[in-house]
């Protein structure tokens, strides 16, 4: 099974992700997906194998959300553009599997998808 982690480095419970998972499996592609965001088409991809939409993976604690996004309406292709434009918007750590995918927080949700 190949597994890949989009990592926040400099996360907390993406590390803690990270670390769980290579405790569980030895084939592991990370990605820090702060240096290099999904593209669109890559986003949707995703969002498909987590089964949400777009804003459901808003991070709604970090300042940009605060400042310039809260309240407001957007739909899914926008919000996916603001996503791939901020990453740090995305919630951390995804972890994607051959068919589906989990946000990993906390890091034993990585169980439902190995």
């Amino acid at each position: 099974m190949s597994i890949k982690i989009f990592h926040n480095p400099r996360c907390r419970h993406s590390r803690a992700g990270l670390e769980y998972l290579k405790k569980k499996t030895i084939d592991i592609e990370v990605r820090n997906y702060i240096a290099e965001p999904p593209s669109p088409d890559e986003l949707k991809e995703i969002l498909l194998k987590l089964n949400k939409k777009p804003n459901e993976i808003v991070r709604t604690q970090e300042e940009y959300f605060k400042s310039a996004l809260k309240g407001k309406t957007f739909t899914d292709e926008e919000w996916i553009k603001i996503l791939c434009e901020n990453p740090k918007l995305i919630q951390r750590p995804i972890v994607l599997g051959n068919h589906n995918s989990v946000v990993a927080n906390p890091p034993h949700d990585i169980d439902k998808i190995i």
